[in-house]
């Protein structure tokens, strides 16, 4: 079982920038991958960045060049920096996590955190 606990929302403006964080903890028998998900009220979780098994990364393209995505292996807390954020990154973030990487980025991670919420205004 892993646990995830995300930290690092809050409120910015248009044009600004935060960082959040994915604390990971617990035993799996398994390696696991790590990504960054959102959900606005009234739309669909939508996949945001995770990282593959030989450290590339992946980006949907509506964050291509603003968002970064990485983990500290030692801490395992992965990360997300987000930049030049828009009133439309306003979304619940989510971290979640799974063995298999094609599961995670196209279906539904087995494990998730609670989210932490990111909002700009304009």
């Amino acid at each position: 079982q892993v646990q995830l606990v995300e930290s690092g929302g809050g409120s910015v403006q248009a044009g600004g920038s935060l960082r959040l964080s994915c604390a990971a903890s617990g035993y799996t028998s398994s390696p696991y991958y790590m990504g960054w998900f959102r959900q606005a009220p009234g739309k669909e979780r939508e996949r945001l960045a995770t990282m593959t098994s030989v450290g590339s990364t992946r980006y949907a393209d509506s964050v291509v060049g603003r968002f970064t995505i990485s983990k500290d292996n030692v801490r395992n807390t992965l990360y997300l920096q987000m930049n030049n954020l828009k009133p439309e990154d306003t979304a619940m973030y989510y971290c979640a996590a799974d063995p298999d990487w094609g599961v995670l980025w196209y279906a539904s991670g087995r494990w998730w955190g609670r989210g932490t919420q990111v909002t700009v205004s304009s």
